[in-house]
């Protein structure tokens, strides 16, 4: 049975793009071993878009995106700790979009859904001890 989802961004950068995800972002973390950060995902949701060829995103691709629920807080937020963000706020019809960009060329998109984010919370066992998650 599926317990979640591990997203990975490959990057040129990939300390500091940790650094960015540890320290900007505040993700909650845990080192698997030799400095390799693994980040928890708050909470989260995956969808599925049409797409056809020479639109932003052709079919077989994905995007990663971080949500929030006051975007211009959210940006306000981020700029204090120096993070950049490429263009304006945009009304994307699912919700209000910008994009941000990270260490080793990785951007990504930040918006404020119009849909209900909310999902159940479920309990999750596993086998082995689990590490502390850091923050």
């Amino acid at each position: 049975m599926i317990k979640g989802i591990h997203a990975m961004f490959y990057t040129s950068a990939p300390e500091e793009l940790r650094a960015f995800l540890r320290d900007k972002l505040g993700l909650r973390w845990v080192d698997v071993g030799d400095g390799w950060l693994i980040f928890d995902a708050p909470e989260g949701e995956l969808g599925c878009h049409p797409a056809a060829e020479g639109e932003r995103c052709p079919p077989g691709t994905h995007t990663i995106s971080f949500y929030c629920d006051d975007l211009e807080r959210t940006i306000a937020d981020l700029k204090v700790k120096e993070v950049e963000f490429e263009g304006d706020i945009a009304d994307a019809g699912f919700g209000r979009i910008t994009h941000f960009a990270m260490p080793g060329g990785v951007v990504a998109e930040l918006y404020e859904p119009r849909h209900r984010t909310e999902f159940l919370e479920q309990t999750v066992e596993f086998d082995e001890p689990v590490p502390e998650w850091n923050s």
